[in-house]
């Protein structure tokens, strides 16, 4: 089999990093997005078919109080983001997810929907989850507006004026969502039912399209309190200032179990970035575009990188390590001798030897971006159907899985559960809430309560059994005996065949950072701009610099 006519899979494979390089949360704490992430996919799906974008409803008033509907349409589907504008009062508005009221809510509709769906929807959506929503609702989402910047920007467009360059780049989005729930959640239609449409098929899809279509109601919101405001001199947003603002979003700790909860999920996902890489260093040669394209997309991330700030203290180091690193990636460009062999993988040798952590993966995304016809179909295969890994091999002998232990988790078996600091947390779930909580063993009652989510610590404990058990007998017989370890038995026969499924840290530990979980999730999303509120919570941006729904179709480069 060959990925290209010049490189088989055999070449790619020797180009492959190692899970043991990859799966460790300093490195998955630095990710960045590239074309394979999540919103890029959805984004070359409706530059590339028949989808048909509008906007059919927009009843708001004066004030920015209504409803509007986003339609994205094709010969067989029909997708509508209902969009419910609030009037909220300032001590009312809060980013925490306690909170009860938003600036705005939305549903992502399946189809398109009549008055009363509408008059139904907004009876419930804008209560979010007190609320009740139906399978024909694929999403259900909230979001609070930057009011500083969504003033100025409503005042300045009201007068005639652009608004202040400087603060649109210090904030880069007028809304940020609190939440965008899908797969079931409170009433909405479970992810099953829609998987097998292709447009929906990658992970996330019916999410990122609700955020950026919620990025044109952000918009759309403020040109129309502005006009009404306004008059005759009221003015819209330039289209590179459009252009700019994404859609912020706070995430917390709620986020962080969910790629440890889905091997297989997690795998998959690491597996088509790690092969798009290897099939780049693979080349024989470099294409005169490709390297052109090297040299745009460099200049785009070294303009991200002078807008993105952070004073979170962790995030501050990585991006004087971003910068510095950019400039040693431009200053190598200039000189590099694209004639000798494998060019692509000579220039992934020198930054591995060179860069920063923080540098190596902006480099990864960098390397993938001009090679879209090389790798974008490795989008395809980021799913998984994770029921199929359920089942345990009762078979397997103990030897075998002992064996398995000591090959594929030596990892974990080094760490030593012994210690305070090795065992200092443990993650639970909130009574008001339902929510993931990371909570401090040593002076946090809840213990009792701990989630299984340090495989580490699961792994190290059924080694302890198996260490000493009957090798010759079958798993199914060690799980009579010892039912308590289905669950690492089941990791550790799904690990076998999927090298990236573990993050290969101790998630309880003293100084594990739950940030850098929630920022390798982020990053396949497509975020970009991570700014670290804490250790457990971080506010990044979805979709600035994307095109808006009239102008995808017209986008070269998605």
């Amino acid at each position: 089999m060959s990925v290209t006519p010049s490189i088989t899979t055999q070449d790619v494979a020797r180009y492959r990093r190692p899970a043991a390089e990859v799966m460790r949360l300093a490195r998955m704490g630095c990710g960045h997005p590239t074309r394979l992430s999540f919103l890029r996919v959805m984004l070359r799906r409706l530059r590339g078919a028949d989808w048909d974008i509008d906007r059919p409803v927009w009843k708001v008033d004066a004030r920015g109080v209504g409803h509007g509907v986003y339609r994205v349409k094709s010969a067989g589907r029909t997708y509508s983001l209902v969009a419910f504008a609030h009037d909220l009062p300032p001590e009312m508005r809060s980013d925490r997810v306690i909170a009860t009221a938003w600036d705005a809510t939305f549903t992502l509709f399946d189809g398109d929907p009549t008055d009363a769906d509408i008059q139904r929807l907004a009876q419930n959506v804008p209560y979010q989850e007190a609320g009740r929503v139906t399978s024909k609702e694929l999403t259900l989402a909230r979001a609070n507006r930057s009011v500083r910047l969504f003033n100025h920007v409503v005042e300045a467009l009201s007068q005639g004026r652009q608004p202040d360059a400087e603060e649109i780049r210090a904030v880069g989005y007028l809304m940020r969502t609190t939440a965008v729930y899908g797969s079931g959640k409170f009433g909405a239609s479970d992810r099953i039912y829609i998987a097998e449409r292709p447009e929906l098929a990658a992970p996330f899809q019916v999410e990122m399209l609700t955020v950026w279509l919620i990025r044109a109601f952000t918009v759309d919101i403020v040109e129309h309190i502005a006009a009404a405001r306004g008059g005759t001199q009221a003015v819209t947003l330039d289209r590179a200032t459009r252009r700019s603002l994404g859609v912020g979003n706070s995430t917390g700790l709620g986020m962080a179990p969910f790629i440890v909860r889905h091997p297989v999920l997690l795998n998959n996902w690491i597996m088509a970035r790690e092969e798009a890489l290897a099939r780049v260093r693979a080349q024989p040669a470099a294409r005169a575009q490709a390297v052109s394209d090297l040299t745009r997309v460099l200049h785009l991330a070294k303009e991200n990188a002078q807008i993105w700030h952070s004073e979170h203290p962790v995030q501050t180091a990585k991006l004087a390590e971003l910068r510095r690193d950019l400039s040693l990636i431009e200053d190598s460009l200039g000189s590099w001798d694209w004639t000798t062999d494998h060019p692509w993988d000579a220039l992934w040798s020198w930054g591995a030897a060179t860069l920063s952590l923080e540098g190596q993966e902006t480099l990864l995304s960098l390397m993938l971006e001009p090679h879209g016809a090389l790798v974008d179909e490795l989008a395809d295969h980021m799913g998984a159907d994770e029921a199929a890994s359920f089942h345990i091999n009762g078979a397997m002998t103990v030897a075998a899985l002992r064996q398995c232990l000591e090959t594929d988790y030596r990892w974990a078996l080094d760490i030593d559960f012994s210690t305070p600091e090795n065992v200092a947390r443990f993650w639970y779930v909130s009574e008001e809430k339902l929510e993931p909580r990371l909570g401090e063993r040593a002076t946090e009652e809840g213990a009792t309560l701990e989630q299984p989510l340090c495989i580490a610590r699961l792994i190290s404990e059924l080694y302890d059994t198996v260490k000493d058990y009957d090798a010759s007998q079958p798993v199914a017989a060690l799980l009579l005996s010892h039912p308590e370890h289905r669950y690492a038995v089941r990791r550790a026969q799904i690990a076998q065949s999927h090298p990236y499924a573990e993050v290969r840290d101790n998630l309880i530990a003293a100084d594990m950072l739950p940030i850098d979980l929630l920022r390798c999730k982020l990053a396949f999303f497509g975020a970009s701009q991570f700014d670290p509120r804490s250790d457990r919570w971080v506010r990044i941006n979805l979709f600035a610099g994307a095109p808006f729904p009239d102008e995808i179709k017209q986008e070269a480069n998605v």
